[in-house]
């Protein structure tokens, strides 16, 4: 039996959102905007428009009727983050609370959607929306960005679990204002669990999908369309 999504991802700072801490492709598709992805700082000229609300967001999700047959929507699970501590990595045990716990990133403003496949016992996707200037979203994704970039490999241990845990850098598709995307391994007890996060921020509305690589693919552009169709 592999590691449990859930369970991993509930566990680290990755969960993003659990924090899109990725590798940003604004600097390789666009040279010109290189500066300000490096930054996570929105480039010159960029509308800023106000935050939306909690309720707001919520009917932006993805839910069962868009993804098609063979999604149920998972209820969140209530985790306890008090003996929970990040092994070999400095950065991201600095930036503390919920951000290495796998809580959501810290932004008033969010919502979010987790469903399971019936395809694969294993397969899970989950859905995180938040809201604030584009500032602040850009600023506190970078802050993620940095922790993970410095610590391709680290390990978290939950109680007396060790969970090892990698990642690599990936490719975003070219969508909003800024983007990132990488694989997550999470190792314990002789079993790997491969997990994709993909973050993608347009305007005031910062995205993130994550879990089965190939859910994560089938469904970015679909939830990049519903999240931003008022816009």
């Amino acid at each position: 039996m592999r590691v449990r999504v859930a369970t991993a991802l509930s566990l680290t700072a990755v969960t993003v959102l659990a924090l899109p801490a990725c590798s940003t492709d604004s600097s390789e598709a666009k040279p010109a905007a290189s500066s300000a992805a490096r930054t996570g700082t929105p480039a010159n000229g960029e509308r800023q428009t106000a935050p939306l609300s909690s309720a707001a967001l919520e009917p932006l999700l993805l839910d069962e009727s868009d993804l098609g047959t063979g999604y149920t929507r998972t209820s969140e699970p209530s985790v306890q983050h008090d003996d929970v501590t990040v092994l070999g990595c400095p950065a991201l045990a600095k930036l503390g609370g919920d951000a290495i716990t796998g809580g959501s990133l810290d932004f008033p403003r969010k919502e979010k959607a987790s469903f399971t496949y019936t395809g694969d016992s294993d397969s899970a996707v989950s859905e995180e929306l938040y809201s604030d200037t584009a500032d602040k979203l850009s600023d506190g994704t970078g802050r993620i960005f940095a922790a993970m970039t410095v610590c391709p490999e680290y390990q978290i241990l939950a109680g007396t679990t060790v969970i090892d845990v990698s990642t690599q850098r990936m490719s975003a598709p070219e969508l909003g204002d800024e983007r990132w995307s990488m694989l997550l391994t999470f190792s314990a007890g002789g079993r790997d669990s491969v997990v994709k996060q993909t973050a993608i921020r347009s305007g005031n509305v910062l995205l993130t999908v994550s879990g089965s690589p190939a859910l994560v693919d089938r469904h970015l552009y679909k939830a990049l369309a519903k999240a931003t169709a008022s816009r």
